[in-house]
């Protein structure tokens, strides 16, 4: 459930918002310490989910925090395992608060975009958004690769089965054509060659 609240004594205009989100677990009692956290730094208005494990999609008080920002105001958190599920989701957040123009700080890893130390840290993330992917890519090359050794067919699903190709391969040895062959299996004659050339 989502419940948004304004926290008192706020020295920000109103223009400017400081724009928080807590989340706590089934297994966490309560929001006091992130809200206290929050209540230091001076955020206007908080958004929360509660009951919300850290593996959880679906989490409205995230959702209506980030649609409240706009630009020059500041999305704030306690820590980074209260809003993200990964580090792509993360890196996705991150993103989107970055082209609506808004800043972003974690008090307790200490980042705030507004400092110029905060600015670099939060520069990091695209280096990081890059290894994830250069990992993602060689997983699955290796995991191919190895799928293959053990005779695991990986991408679209084939046309014709190990015994029709063996049967393409002794007709066109003896001399028939392509395009009789695939008539024959019902296919494309292109499926017929690639197949007779790839086994």
């Amino acid at each position: 459930m989502l419940i948004a609240d304004t926290l008192p004594n706020s020295e920000n205009p109103r223009f400017v918002m400081k724009i928080a989100y807590a989340r706590c677990s089934e297994d966490e009692q309560n929001l006091h310490l992130q809200l206290d956290a929050f209540e230091m730094v001076g955020v206007d208005k908080v958004y929360f989910d509660q009951g919300v494990s850290a593996t959880q999609k679906k989490r409205p008080g995230l959702e209506a925090a980030l649609a409240a920002l706009t630009k020059g105001d500041q999305f704030v958190i306690w820590k980074l395992d209260r809003p993200f599920r990964s580090l792509s989701h993360a890196l996705t957040v991150l993103d989107h608060i970055e082209k609506l123009g808004a800043e972003f700080m974690d008090i307790t890893e200490g980042i705030d975009t507004k400092t110029p130390f905060g600015r670099c840290i939060y520069q990091i993330r695209s280096a990081f958004a890059e290894l994830e992917l250069n990992l993602i890519k060689e997983r699955t090359i290796a995991g191919m690769a190895a799928a293959k050794k053990r005779g695991i067919h990986c991408g679209r699903p084939r046309k014709l089965s190990r015994k029709q190709v063996q049967h393409a391969k002794k007709r066109k040895s003896s001399g028939d054509t392509i395009a009789s062959i695939a008539h024959a299996h019902k296919v494309h004659p292109s499926t017929i060659s690639r197949a007779i050339n790839d086994r």
